[in-house]
């Protein structure tokens, strides 16, 4: 018995590992034997071995989903550093960005969608046509998705434990105010006190994270007067219209709206950094170095 315990707990190999992150990451057997490119009765077996290693269920059925129990969190947490690295070793050096079909998965919002993805993907069809990218939505959660394995990329305003992921300064936001073009207040300029007693659209991303400007006011001892709170600025131009509410946005967002908006800066001042982060898994990788390059330089380009 105690040789096959031995036994059991050094069957432990990379495949197995990324298994147990997927399954983590998806929260499905199913799910993660389609991320991984396997049967999934593969999954299942590797996590049966896990199972028997760990001596832990690892994952119960809550509903329609697999929840890791504490025993897995801790596991997955130690071994994403090391199959990341694993990971990394085996990375092609070599990269040819007119023929690679490398995929890589970007997480951000509304902003860098429109202000910096534009430009990538023209960039891309030009220089990588047979790249693929998959852009998916990050909200708060676009750290965890980076650890996870569910991003190569994550772009955006948030900070991000900069000890396990690294870090490249995009732009340098400031906020700007918008408004129906009839709204009375497009004609003069905004003070702070009409700004804080105007009505206003506030975008709250959920989680923890609020916008640097809402810090700021309530460092002044301040608060906005919120008569809507909705999760992405992409709808405030039709929220505004024909109504006496303000919005505080990002300034190249608000340039963004163009005409369908009257646009004045805030009396707040509040500044934000876009970030790019990525982990050990692609630090070395000669195709998402390439990306990461691009992406900086198309971002260097915006006005």
């Amino acid at each position: 018995m105690k040789l096959l315990m031995k036994t059991a707990r050094t069957n432990l190999d990379i495949a197995a590992m990324r298994t147990l992150r997927a399954v983590y990451a998806n929260a499905s057997f199913s799910r993660a034997a389609e991320k991984l490119g396997v049967a999934q009765p593969t999954v299942s077996y590797n996590i049966a071995r896990l199972r028997e290693v760990f001596q832990d269920p690892l994952f119960v059925r809550q509903g329609g989903q697999m929840v890791p129990t504490d025993r897995c969190i801790e596991i997955v947490e130690e071994i994403t550093d090391l199959t990341d690295r694993l990971d990394a070793l085996v990375a092609p050096r070599r990269f040819d960005p007119a023929v690679a079909a490398t995929r890589v998965i970007i997480s951000c919002n509304y902003y860098e969608r429109i202000v910096i993805m534009p430009r990538l993907i023209r960039m891309l069809r030009r220089d990588a046509p047979a790249m693929r990218l998959h852009v998916i939505q990050s909200a708060v959660e676009g750290g965890q998705q980076l650890s996870r394995g569910e991003s190569d990329i994550l772009i955006g305003p948030i900070e991000v434990d900069t000890e396990s992921h690294f870090r490249r300064t995009l732009l340098h936001e400031s906020y700007t105010c918008v408004m129906d073009p009839e709204n009375p207040l497009a004609a003069s300029p905004m003070t702070l006190e009409a700004y804080v007693e105007a009505p206003q659209i506030i975008v709250n991303y959920g989680g923890t994270f609020r916008s640097r400007f809402l810090v700021v006011l309530e460092a002044m001892g301040l608060s906005p007067n919120t008569a809507m709170e909705i999760p992405s600025p992409s709808d405030i131009p039709d929220l505004l219209r024909g109504t006496d509410l303000i919005a505080t946005v990002p300034s190249r967002i608000a340039r963004h709206f163009g005409a369908t908006v009257a646009s004045c800066p805030c009396p707040v001042d509040a500044w934000i950094d876009i970030n790019m982060y990525w982990t050990t898994r692609t630090h070395r990788s000669a195709a998402h170095s390439w990306i990461r390059d691009r992406v900086a330089q198309v971002a260097g380009e915006v006005g």
